[in-house]
């Protein structure tokens, strides 16, 4: 059972948590994959409301999220650092996190990619904008911290479809 709610209303907790720690997935072809985030946005561009996450190119989610153009950003409600743990170190090319972590995959309800079963928030996106980052455009402070190795995200802008809680 789920209850639709506005995507900002629970922002302030969404966000919070975020920093703790929150579950991407993408979904293509028969694959599913779920990884562990901890930086995005929740704002409102282009007239809709819109979560940006961020994902490196040498990631599994990212072949995933390039050619379905959507995704699900779940926020946990309730204690699951174990699996938050798991999905933050392993990749979905060699494992399938979700059996591994004990998770379940609920169906989207406005898009073909799952959400976390249980978990807590749920966003259901379509990418509208993407963009990879380049070290030109970086300031020469967080290339040093966090590209040394070259490793770039790209920036998905995914307008929200549906909001929830569960």
């Amino acid at each position: 059972m789920s209850t639709e709610v506005s995507y900002n209303e629970y922002a302030v907790k969404a966000m919070e948590q975020l920093a703790k720690g929150a579950f991407l997935t993408t979904a293509h072809d028969g694959k599913k994959n779920t990884m562990t985030i901890g930086w995005g946005t929740l704002g409102f561009s282009w007239g809709k409301p819109v979560f940006m996450i961020m994902v490196r190119q040498s990631r599994f989610s990212y072949q995933l999220i390039e050619n379905s153009n959507e995704f699900t950003v779940s926020i946990p409600f309730k204690d699951m650092k174990q699996a938050l743990a798991l999905c933050g170190s392993k990749s979905g090319r060699n494992l399938d996190k979700f059996k591994a972590a004990g998770l379940t995959a609920n169906p989207g309800k406005k898009i073909a990619t799952p959400v976390i079963a249980d978990c807590g928030l749920h966003y259901e996106c379509k990418v509208v904008y993407k963009q990879t980052m380049t070290s030109a455009q970086l300031a020469p402070a967080h290339q040093t911290a966090w590209y040394a190795d070259g490793d770039y995200h790209t920036l998905y802008f995914g307008e929200i479809q549906a909001t929830y809680i569960d």
